[in-house]
């Protein structure tokens, strides 16, 4: 993935975790939550950002693609990565939603 697809997967993680958190209707999910605000951190930490996912993409993009090197963009990868597979346990942790009922008949 190139800095631009890794700036649009930060900023669409804004909108999963509000998704994420809408779908886990009230399930103890603090755990997991804070398992994704550290996976924000540390990409925050590698691109001089505020721990915020608009702040990383907007640093990521302001920065040339060929200023970057490859193991600070497979640690925003491997970042990216984990914090999408929290937010997807975020979102199952809630009650089973409607289709999921209907295909397990």
């Amino acid at each position: 993935s190139t800095p631009d697809d890794l700036a649009v997967a930060f900023r669409s993680m804004v909108r999963r975790r509000r998704e994420a958190l809408e779908a886990a209707e009230g399930a103890p999910v603090s755990g997991l939550v804070a398992d994704f605000d550290g996976h924000i951190s540390s990409a925050a930490a590698l691109v001089g950002a505020a721990p915020d996912p608009i702040a990383i993409a907007d640093d990521i993009v302001g920065k040339p693609a060929e200023e970057w090197d490859t193991g600070t963009l497979d640690a925003l990868r491997h970042l990216a990565t984990e914090a999408g597979t929290v937010l997807r346990r975020i979102g199952d942790s809630g009650p089973p939603r409607e289709d999921d009922r209907m295909r397990s008949l």
